[in-house]
């Protein structure tokens, strides 16, 4: 059943970190095809951000 804690969340509280990892997205992707330079450092750090969470969420999830 849900749990009480779950019925609480709004719509913000759900999809905020979805957004924030959709944004970090798009900006690598936008940077990675605007120019050079730390352009190229921007894109791998904000396409980067998005698989270092899912590496630490299944890590995590992982039964010991």
């Amino acid at each position: 059943m849900n749990s009480p804690k779950a019925a609480r969340r709004n719509l913000v509280q759900i999809f905020c970190v979805p957004l924030l990892v959709a944004v970090l997205s798009v900006v690598g992707l936008v940077s990675a095809l605007v120019g050079d330079g730390w352009w190229d450092t921007m894109s791998w750090t904000a396409l980067g951000i998005p698989v270092l969470l899912y590496s630490v969420f299944i890590w995590r999830r992982r039964p010991s």
